[in-house]
């Protein structure tokens, strides 16, 4: 039987990652979006190239939840884009009520799937979504910490000249300025980047995995990244349904693992075919485990602020 992925959000990166996952012919997708005509006539585009790319994937345009129905994954970029100076957590509280409407929206129809948030403030909006559905935790995850880690990789093969898929990273936390990469579980072929580089270079290359997002939009001027986005979320689309089970970043539910409780935030999760099958607690340090804890902070001030605005509407 075929699998049923619905993207709720027609944009760069929904499209993208519908292209994705018909290519790799991972799935049969739905792409929804309230703008008629828009998802129908991206859906019919990348239908037209199926002969060329040589998968039989079928691809609905739609602007009605009833054509989600049986979905076995439902991932949600639907809401507004950043522009040139602006931080993700502007964009909260528009956001927060497009998030919360479509994953409604879509368990409603699609009851058994499992939910993948890409929408801006990352962390905020996989922590609503989950409030709003009352799915189980480990059917209800971010997608950041993919992106955020391949960002990483990407800025170290370039410093070093060496192939990219020799570089492993790993970055925890909300997905934003206060994410936590971990230079000691960042390594070239099995060598840690420390015995590598200098720890000003390291840094440097952390500040720029930072600001990774708000680079592309300054180059861009009228939009965002969407080509690593959406490739993030199709490695995690792929994982679930080939139940891989992959030890992946992502922004999973904290029920005390490196001492947090009652928050979605990016941590090493083994991903498979039921979602986040487990929590992995890496020995960190104590400055990486404060940064954690930072970026805990921030993110809950965001949630609770937002989730008083919500229930004040």
């Amino acid at each position: 039987m075929t699998s049923l992925v619905s993207i709720i959000g027609a944009g760069k990166v929904g499209s993208t990652l519908a292209q994705r996952i018909a290519e790799k012919n991972l799935a049969d997708v739905v792409l929804l979006d309230v703008v008629n005509g828009l998802p129908q006539g991206i859906a019919l585009d990348l239908a037209e190239a199926r002969g060329i790319e040589s998968h039989n994937c079928q691809i609905v345009g739609s602007n009605d939840y009833a054509d989600t129905a049986g979905s076995d994954i439902v991932v949600i970029t639907a809401g507004k884009a950043r522009k040139p100076g602006m931080s993700r957590d502007e964009l909260i509280q528009t956001n927060a009520k497009i998030v919360v409407e479509a994953a409604k929206q879509a368990v409603a129809h699609a009851p058994n799937a499992i939910l993948i948030i890409v929408t801006n403030p990352l962390d905020v909006m996989t922590y609503l979504a989950w409030r709003a559905t009352n799915l189980p935790i480990q059917r209800v995850m971010g997608m950041a910490g993919v992106l955020d880690s391949v960002r990483l990789q990407a800025f170290i093969a370039m410093e070093l000249g060496v192939a990219t898929a020799e570089v492993s990273t790993m970055v925890l936390g909300s997905h934003g300025d206060l994410m936590v990469p971990l230079p000691g579980y960042c390594t070239v072929s099995g060598v840690p980047i420390t015995e590598l580089m200098e720890g000003t270079t390291i840094e440097r290359l952390v500040q720029r995995t930072r600001q990774g997002g708000a680079e592309i939009v300054n180059l861009l001027q009228t939009g965002g990244a969407y080509f690593a986005p959406a490739s993030s979320a199709c490695l995690m689309v792929e994982t679930i349904l080939q139940n891989r089970v992959r030890l992946l970043p992502a922004a999973a539910y904290l029920q005390g693992e490196y001492g947090l409780q009652d928050i979605f935030l990016g941590v090493p999760c083994w991903l498979g075919g039921q979602g986040v099958e487990g929590v992995l607690e890496l020995h960190i340090s104590e400055a990486e485990s404060a940064a954690l804890r930072t970026s805990a902070e921030s993110v809950r001030h965001n949630l609770e602020e937002v989730i008083s605005n919500l229930s004040g509407d």
